[in-house]
């Protein structure tokens, strides 16, 4: 890989992609993320992680839920950092709730937050990547999305994530000619996101391998997606999972 290549993260100011933001950083990538306005903003340990990296960070406030926000942000890392590589779309609101009990403003807020801010960064980023005959791009699903699968409480979210991954493989075919891949991440039930890959080893859980997966585990699958060596991975939904199979370890 190319210490010249630049990575743009939605969401990275915490939880998954936070630990993607930074071990990109560690890799040699430029790193822009984006936090959102009002919610937990980029504090010192992950600029700090950035910088042991050797990268300097851009961090650009930006909520995917409205419409304007991806492609704005998007933009304004181009103007600091130039064209972006590597486009990673780990943002996306979760409702968890019986549909029952829903409303239309939950559903507009996961489809909004979820599929049409990946569109859209899809928009802002595609140009610039024709134009060089290179790029990569990793969305984020949910475990099972790539075949629909069902999970109780997930109408809405499991709909929307669902729609990221055929709008990601969908794209994958189109573009791959182009030199662009374009691949899906579903990663498993990942509940304690600050612990490390060691710490989570120790953490029992309901999936095969019997322990918890960690924010390393993904973000070491995000790197080998978006590595220049990866140019023949593209439509693919990676599980980070540890084989489950339902959406989510307390289904079983």
């Amino acid at each position: 890989m190319s210490s010249a290549r630049t990575a743009f993260i939605t969401g990275a100011a915490r939880g998954l992609a936070r630990e993607i933001a930074v071990d990109l950083a560690r890799a040699g990538y430029r790193v822009a993320f984006t936090f959102r306005p009002g919610g937990t903003p980029p504090d010192e340990t992950i600029a700090a992680a950035l910088a042991a990296g050797g990268a300097a960070p851009l961090a650009l406030p930006a909520d995917h839920g409205v419409a304007g926000e991806t492609e704005r942000s998007v933009r304004a890392a181009q103007d600091a950092l130039g064209p972006i590589d590597a486009y990673v779309h780990a943002v996306g609101p979760i409702v968890v709730k019986l549909f029952a009990s829903s409303g239309m403003d939950d559903y507009r807020t996961m489809l909004a937050g979820n599929l049409g801010s990946a569109v859209e960064g899809a928009f802002a980023v595609l140009p610039s990547m024709r134009t060089r005959g290179f790029g990569r791009l990793v969305f984020f699903g949910m475990n099972g999305s790539h075949v629909t699968l069902p999970g109780r409480g997930m109408s809405l979210y499991g709909a929307a994530k669902a729609g990221v991954t055929a709008f990601a493989r969908t794209l994958a075919i189109e573009e791959a000619a182009r030199g662009i891949t374009v691949n899906v991440v579903e990663p498993g039930d990942i509940r304690n996101k600050d612990a490390t890959r060691d710490e989570a080893r120790a953490i029992p859980a309901r999936n095969p391998t019997g322990h918890a997966g960690s924010s390393e585990d993904v973000a070491y699958a995000v790197r080998v997606l978006l590595s220049d060596d990866a140019g023949f991975i593209n439509g693919q939904a990676l599980a980070v999972s540890g084989g489950l199979v339902l959406p989510y370890e307390t289904a079983q």
